[in-house]
Formats: C-alpha cells, sequence, structure tokens
C-alpha cells in the first residue's frame, strides 16, 4: 500500500512517497497527488520511501508528471532508490521525462 505524506513551503510542495508503486495504487495515486499539489507550483515527488514501482507505477509516473507539468508546475522527482533506479535507467525513463526532471 502506497502513502504520502506532505510538506509545503509558500509555492512549493514536497511528496513523501513510501510503499510501492504499482498496478493495486495507480488509479488512487493518479488522483491524489495532482489534487494535493493543485495549488503549488513546484513539485517535488521524493521516492526514497518506494522500493518497488512495476509497468503501471511508471506509466503513471509519466502520465502524472505530463499532467502537472501541462498545468504549469515544475516537477522534480529525487531521491530515488538504487534499484527503482536501475529499472529506470533501463527504460529511459529520464529520456522520456527529461533530465530537469529526474534528478
Amino acid at each position: 500500500m502506497l502513502t504520502f505524506s506532505v510538506e509545503t513551503e509558500a509555492s512549493r510542495i514536497v511528496l513523501y512517497l513510501s510503499g510501492d508503486i504499482d498496478i493495486d495504487v495507480a488509479e488512487a495515486m493518479e488522483h491524489s497527488i495532482p489534487s494535493a499539489a493543485a495549488s503549488y507550483s513546484d513539485v517535488v515527488i521524493d521516492f526514497a520511501g518506494v522500493p518497488f514501482v512495476d509497468s503501471s507505477g511508471i506509466g503513471l509516473l509519466i502520465a502524472l508528471v505530463r499532467a502537472l507539468q501541462q498545468d504549469g508546475k515544475r516537477v522534480s522527482v529525487v531521491r530515488v532508490r538504487e534499484d527503482v533506479m536501475e529499472v529506470f535507467d533501463i527504460l529511459q525513463i529520464q529520456d522520456i521525462l527529461g533530465k530537469e526532471v529526474l534528478a
């Protein structure tokens, strides 16, 4: 089960994710994160607490980042664990999202 906590500061929100991002949580996450980030221009998604991401989670991440960017938000995905980053590297997620997003 994925959960997230939030820290806010002026125009910036940091979403600290915790748990697996898989098909079981994709739909809930698709609605809850944009809702939480609605009134902020900078969105930081902290992956330190995410040990596993399946293909539906990767698809969700891509769609989520793009939707937030279309709403004019600057998005950063930070502190991705080594195992998850290896999958992101294989799938070239940094090329898809942009180097400014996946730090």
